[in-house]
């Protein structure tokens, strides 16, 4: 019998446990560690923010849901990996020896590398479900007095379409409210351009971003780092294509949303040869860690060098269809090792996303997600806002029932379907 141990109770490491459970021998023990007693459908939390759901909409407590499909399950969280004893040290005190371990715990949130950032702070966050509940409230006061709002991502961010989704959908729910009149809007990015997203744009993200945020009367400014943010007000210096100041800001605001910069969670930072300098996960071609051959990394937890050199950092995103081809290598690679084979499967590592706003979206395909690429497309509508609110239904009912089906690709295609877009070209 071999024991999996897999870090992470969120999109990555759930699918994976219940994949893992498809590909490993019957005997194989596996075992979910989550600092969290909940799973959490991290895309719908800008809906949450703006109270278009609630908590209890988007979680499903895992306790009651991973031992019926045969999964052990520990809150504890971890405390720090031990590769070289192939242990992992709980929050509890506890220890879990492990004979394969599944590092999928997403990241640590880097509000503390700005001075006055963060939901503990003076600005709001949508990256965490509690975050978002939160960030409601300040949200609700704030609609009661509106005023100006500051929304983006920071220097060295990697996530940046939930900052677009959020600017869109604060939008949508200002007008519906009868007072987005009263709100001047700017969105702050450390990209080089809007639309450039981490992977130098996706199709005409560029123009057809810029064009929603010009219909919706939102500014921007690119190039940008932030500072230090204020009570009241951002703190922001426009960068020129050399990375020299070109001209600082001081941006009023009365709510203010910005996407922090990712880090590796303490657990597995200053590990040699597992972490990176970040913190992030060392992984090969098969999701594999070179040195400690029986650690697997999959989702935004692992290492992915920057695309290119920006004036100000940005990171490499790691989106939901490329998570999903990851978690499937690595099942199927624990599978093969457990069996006394070599691991042969490669994540494909394409990109297929879904960006709401609130009543229109857009989608994009990049295969791969870093250029040149096979395909590189990108188209707008309502159809994708059908398409994320059916997707958030389907993967909630995957957490629940423990079904193993890849999904993403299927979806966003029969979502295309639906709005009668031409297909992206194989």
């Amino acid at each position: 019998m071999a024991h999996i141990v897999v870090l992470g109770g969120g999109i990555g490491g759930i699918s994976c446990a219940y994949e893992l459970k498809s590909s490993v021998r019957r005997e194989d023990l596996i075992t979910v560690v989550s600092n969290k007693p909940f799973f959490q459908f991290t895309p719908s939390n800008p809906w949450v923010a703006v109270k278009w759901r609630k908590k209890d909409d988007v979680t499903i407590d895992l306790a009651s849901v991973l031992p019926r499909h045969g999964i052990e399950f520990s809150a504890a969280g971890a405390k720090r990996v031990h590769p070289e004893e192939n242990r992992v040290e709980l929050g509890d005190g506890s220890s879990l020896n492990y004979d394969y371990l599944v590092i999928a715990t997403g990241p640590e949130l880097a509000f503390d590398e700005i001075e006055g950032f963060g939901p503990e702070h003076n600005t709001s966050s949508i990256c965490d479900v509690d975050h978002a509940t939160a960030a409601n409230r300040r949200w609700e006061e704030f609609c009661k007095n509106p005023g100006p709002v500051v929304v983006g991502g920071v220097q060295g961010a990697s996530c940046f379409g939930p900052a677009y989704e959020f600017a869109m959908i604060m939008d949508a729910d200002l007008r519906r409210r009868r007072i987005r009149d009263k709100v001047p809007m700017t969105f702050v990015t450390a990209e080089p351009y809007i639309g450039h997203l981490g992977v130098g744009g996706v199709g005409d993200t560029k123009g057809v971003l810029e064009s929603e945020m010009r219909q919706r009367h939102i500014r921007w400014i690119v190039n940008a780092k932030v500072d230090k943010v204020d009570a009241d007000k951002v703190h922001v210096s426009e960068l020129d294509e050399d990375g020299k100041p070109k001209k600082a800001y001081e941006l009023p605001f009365r709510f203010a949303m910005m996407i922090p910069a990712f880090r590796g969670i303490a657990a597995v930072r200053g590990i040699e040869a597992l972490s990176n300098p970040r913190g992030f996960i060392i992984v090969d071609r098969h999701q594999r860690n070179s040195k400690f051959r029986n650690v697997f990394g999959v989702g935004v937890c692992i290492a992915i060098a920057p695309l290119e050199a920006t004036p100000v950092p940005v990171g490499v995103p790691k989106t939901g269809y490329m998570i999903e081809s990851m978690v499937s290598a690595t099942a199927l690679n624990i599978g093969q090792l457990v069996r006394g084979q070599q691991s042969t499967h490669e994540a494909t590592w394409n990109a297929i996303c879904l960006a709401d706003f609130g009543d229109s979206g857009v989608a994009f395909v990049a295969m791969p997600q870093n250029p040149p690429r096979n395909v590189n497309w990108a188209a707008s509508g309502r159809w994708v806002h059908v398409a994320k609110v059916a997707f958030e239904k389907y993967f909630l009912h995957k957490i629940r029932a423990g079904t193993t089906e890849p999904y993403y690709e299927k979806l966003v295609m029969r979502a295309l379907d639906i709005g009668k877009i031409k297909r992206p070209a194989a």
